[in-house]
């Protein structure tokens, strides 16, 4: 049985019907583009404008942090590209996941599905625990359970992602209200700060643009420094324009998670026109928002004395706006609120996907009668992110993020052309203007940025695809789908009750 086997398009497209091909409840075609739009920037608006602007200003970049933050949404419209062609072409739940199980073949498909479950749980988790000091500095709720440093256990944590849990278990309808609404408070309020905060932009401070290369700390050498400059055999350095592509890849962080809109498909009325202008329109929006306020931030204070826990509300507190603060406060806790409602709703579709190909239990993927959504496998994915959340203190594994999607956006740049050679007779309705040009350059710029991550991150990240792969060896290889075709006596896994 060959790891490299790829599923029919045409069972891909069946699995999208209304009713699936076993005649198993699907999932409900409720979403417009305004709906995925509201998704997209949803998850995309949140923890980098609240908190990535002042960490890698100060820490990486200086002001040129501006600079990362394009590049880094240069990079992901590119990205978001290939998806829309991808997407349109094979509307799935599932998204890189069931691209690459098209394309590339089931191994693949194992992978990314895997490396995309790493992604939106561990953002999901990282997050919430933002989400709960944000609360706890609003209201003065104690440090003790609801900080990142120095809680035990942070029920702040626990308690939104079990509330967004429900929501997003509920229905796909209900989640698209909550996020619609959150995503129109922090759109203004990202406005707000633009139009405000340009008042108070001071030359001096965004000079030098790019601050000049220095040695980086003792402890930044070794596993800690990226992996380019551990293979070039680099000294160690931040700042300079090495320091503004390695914030790039952090800053990617931010702009993980648009492609949770492709994970919508199965759930879009009109998906062949509407996938591609949700994701193209997240991009689009999210890139100027991100690259306006980055830009008034380090104007406003010097990258040297920015707060790296809340440089957006620190920023006004420094110019004498404590009441722009406030709404800036306020915002930050709707932004990241919606961040972690599209996650779960994400993990939910990519785990749901996963076990309807059998390869994790099927039994998992139900799909509820009056609810429509697939609820056993976004229960298990709630529970196991709201352990994390509360339990462990994740800002160290946020990188993970970043090179989770970087690998996925790889895949799905090259899948683009091998789709078009294996099936150019299916219908895209959207397609990658200068193929296959531009996907090889969206493939080659997505593993560069990744390769500017620390080496640490990368040992990480092979860690988890070493478990991955023991799971998909031990159980999907011979118990998925396209197997139990291969080899009919394959005993079938007992049906969803």
């Amino acid at each position: 049985m060959s790891v490299l086997r790829t599923k029919p398009i045409r069972d891909v497209l069946a699995q999208g019907d209304a009713d699936g091909e076993d005649g198993r409840p699907g999932l409900r075609r409720r979403l417009g583009a305004v709906d995925l739009m509201g998704f997209g920037i949803g998850i995309v608006i949140g923890t980098g404008i609240f908190t990535l602007t002042g960490v890698e200003a100060r820490n990486s970049a200086g002001p040129g942090v501006v600079i990362s933050f394009g590049i880094a949404g240069l990079v992901a419209l590119l990205a978001a590209l290939c998806y829309a062609e991808l997407a349109s072409s094979v509307p799935t739940a599932g998204s890189a996941y069931t691209y690459a199980y098209a394309t590339m073949g089931e191994i693949v498909a194992w992978i990314i599905g895997w490396d995309l479950l790493l992604e939106f749980a561990l953002g999901a988790a990282v997050v919430a625990r933002g989400w709960s000091g944000y609360l706890a500095d609003l209201f003065g709720l104690p440090s003790t359970w609801f900080a990142e440093e120095g809680s035990v256990v942070n029920l702040g944590a626990i308690g939104i992602v079990l509330v967004l849990g429900v929501v997003a278990i509920v229905g796909i309808r209900e989640s698209a209200r909550v996020t619609n609404l959150l995503v129109l408070v922090k759109v203004a309020i990202c406005a707000f700060v633009i139009i405000a905060g340009v008042f108070f932009v001071k030359a001096a401070n965004l000079s030098p643009f790019i601050p000049s290369a220095e040695p980086a700390g003792a402890g930044d050498d070794g596993v800690k420094q990226p992996v380019t400059q551990a293979i070039f055999g680099l000294e160690p350095s931040v700042f300079g324009f090495a320091g503004v592509l390695t914030a790039a890849a952090v800053v990617f962080f931010a702009y993980t998670g648009f492609e949770a809109v492709a994970n919508l498909g199965e759930e879009t009325r009109k998906p062949k026109r509407d996938l591609p202008l949700g994701l193209l329109g997240t991009l689009l929006i999210s890139t100027v928002l991100y690259v306006g306020v980055s830009l008034v931030v380090v104007g406003m204070v010097k990258y040297t004395e920015i707060d790296e826990g809340a440089p957006i509300a620190s920023a006004f507190r420094a110019v004498g706006a404590g009441w722009a603060a406030l709404l800036v406060s306020i915002a930050a806790v709707a932004g990241l609120t919606s961040v972690i409602l599209v996650d779960l709703v994400a993990m939910g579709r990519i785990g749901f996907a996963i076990a309807r190909d059998g390869l994790i239990p099927p039994a998992i993927a139900k799909v509820h009668p009056r609810w429509g959504t697939p609820y056993r496998i976004a229960g298990i994915m709630t529970i196991a992110v709201a352990l994390l959340a509360g339990l462990l203190p994740l800002s160290a594994l946020a990188d993970l993020v970043s090179i989770g999607a970087l690998c996925a956006f790889t895949l799905v740049a090259i899948a683009v052309p091998i789709l078009r050679k294996r099936r150019p007779d299916l219908e895209r309705p959207f397609k990658v203007p200068f193929s296959p040009v531009l996907p090889i350059l969206t493939a080659v710029a997505c593993l560069y940025l990744s390769l500017n991550l620390s080496v640490e991150t990368w040992l990480r990240f092979l860690a988890w695809m070493l478990i991955g792969a023991v799971i998909y060896f031990g159980y999907g290889h011979r118990k998925n789908r396209l197997a139990r075709r291969e080899h009919p006596d394959t005993p079938e896994p007992a049906p969803t009750p």
